[in-house]
């Protein structure tokens, strides 16, 4: 009996993370969480509960800090995400996909690509509302039936900017499972170095600078912080405290306080240190995957997407704010990242990975369309009118299900494609690359994942070996 009562919470442990690892059911989740947000604040019977959570303040004693639920689960807890952010990016940085800049070229000048049109697209499409819609040049209605000018629309520019890799990857998990690695590898290391330009976006164009000893204030907290992790025996603690604190600072310099997790993730070792097997950085990203992706995230997707409408009706859905979303982010994005890589492949000389060819990325430069967390967080902060704010968020959340829906579409025609050709491969007899089976085994009490595989086996040797001599033979008649 005692036996199984310490086994169980182990067990619900492991499958709470295997949940949180999962690219569709964390994606999925997130998504719950979002349109129930929606239909909540727009219910008769649940729309002034919800409001009345959503404006509860909370403050912090002795501080400036006095926020509404809402902005808690904003600029509170979304710092868990971009603490993920953050650790990833040191990581990668360091060993993974941007330590080479060269291999990463394409996929990072794409990320470029893909940030850079889509503002594009939406002045020019709210420049067209302004210049022909009513009620007249320069000026343009929403669906509420206010009138705002066109410089005030175009505060948006940078709504439709981000790509949301949990989201993306969550489609290519659900609509792509033929198809090769490198397409995979290609979208993660365009999303995280897009995260990585949301973040600079964020800091440079929605911090209002305050007085300059917070400043000071954040660089002790960094340095304190780079101290703690590199200790063999971390006091965590002290080391939690100094985390709250670099947030504070980041709150009264002016700075979104959401990037005190990128500041202490950048900060954290990411090699092994004092032997041991992993990196500190890869370790506290599994630690706190669970925390983010559902905790985190789904309560911020829930007050993000939480707002009234008077009535949703097709003037919503053509508003210029929203039309404007929709086409930045649908046809933005994919075009953004299809043109960059050709002119970088076929003008710059620069090489796709191996097997792959630029027609090839498009199914998945469409699922970059999906913009929703980083998407939501730019939204409430471009615009200050509840209204307009309100309207950019639908159009997130319309956009990222236009382009998950466009992208699933051709993501599993893709894959239908591959694994076809995969089987007249095989069908052919040409097994001679055939790659060594690989099968994933549980989640470990550690976080880490243990993989077998099925490699070199005698068997798999003696089939090689015949298919070799056949091939040798073929070629001596």
């Amino acid at each position: 009996m005692a036996e199984t009562q310490v086994r169980t919470p182990n067990r619900f442990w492991m499958g709470v993370r295997r949940v949180a690892a999962s690219d569709r059911l964390s994606g999925l989740i997130m998504l719950g969480f979002a349109l129930a947000g929606l239909i909540l604040a727009n219910l008769p019977a649940t729309a002034h509960l919800f409001e009345t959570i959503a404006e509860t303040h909370i403050a912090i004693p002795r501080t400036n800090i006095d926020l509404p639920i809402g902005h808690w689960a904003q600029d509170g807890l979304l710092t868990v995400f971009f603490l993920m952010v953050g650790l990833d990016l040191k990581q990668e940085l360091t060993t993974g996909s941007l330590a080479n800049p060269k291999a990463a070229a394409v996929p990072m000048l794409c990320a470029v690509g893909g940030m850079m049109v889509p503002p594009v697209l939406f002045l020019a499409v709210t420049a067209l509302f302004a210049r022909f819609a009513p009620p007249g040049p320069g000026l343009e209605t929403i669906a509420s039936g206010e009138v705002y000018s066109y410089s005030a629309i175009a505060q948006g520019w940078a709504v439709p900017t981000a790509t949301d890799i949990a989201f993306s990857l969550a489609v290519l998990a659900l609509f792509a499972k033929a198809l090769p690695g490198s397409i995979r590898a290609f979208l993660m290391t365009l999303a995280t170095v897009d995260d990585l330009l949301a973040i600079v976006l964020i800091a440079l164009f929605f911090s209002s600078l305050n007085a300059w000893y917070w400043f000071i204030g954040i660089a002790v907290c960094a340095a304190a912080w780079a101290f703690l992790v590199r200790l063999k025996r971390i006091p965590w603690i002290v080391a939690g405290i100094v985390g709250i604190l670099a947030w504070v600072m980041m709150f009264e310099a002016g700075v979104h306080p959401t990037l005190a997790g990128v500041l202490v993730g950048l900060l954290t070792p990411s090699r092994e240190i004092y032997g041991e097997k992993t990196p500190r950085a890869a370790r506290y990203h599994d630690k706190l995957q669970p925390l983010s992706a559902l905790v985190a995230l789904p309560i911020f997707a829930l007050f993000a997407t939480g707002v009234h409408f008077e009535s949703l009706t097709l003037a919503l859905v053509v508003s210029p704010v929203v039309v404007g979303i929709i086409v930045a982010l649908v046809v933005g994005k994919p075009v953004g990242i299809m043109l960059v890589a050709w002119l970088s492949t076929h003008v710059g000389g620069l090489k796709m990975p191996k097997g792959l060819r630029v027609r090839d990325l498009f199914p998945a430069a469409c699922a970059c369309g999906i913009g929703f967390t980083v998407s939501f967080l730019i939204a409430s902060l471009a615009y200050k009118n509840p209204e307009l704010s309100a309207e950019a968020r639908f159009g997130v959340l319309l956009a990222s299900l236009v382009a998950a829906s466009l992208s699933g579409v051709l993501l599993s025609r893709q894959s239908k494609r591959y694994a076809a050709l995969e089987a007249a491969r095989k069908a052919s007899g040409d097994h001679a690359e055939e790659e060594p089976e690989i099968e994933e085994s549980a989640l470990l009490e550690d976080g880490t994942q243990s993989v077998s595989m099925k490699a070199f086996t005698p068997e798999w040797l003696a089939a090689m070996k015949a298919r070799r001599q056949e091939r040798q033979s073929k070629k001596g008649e």
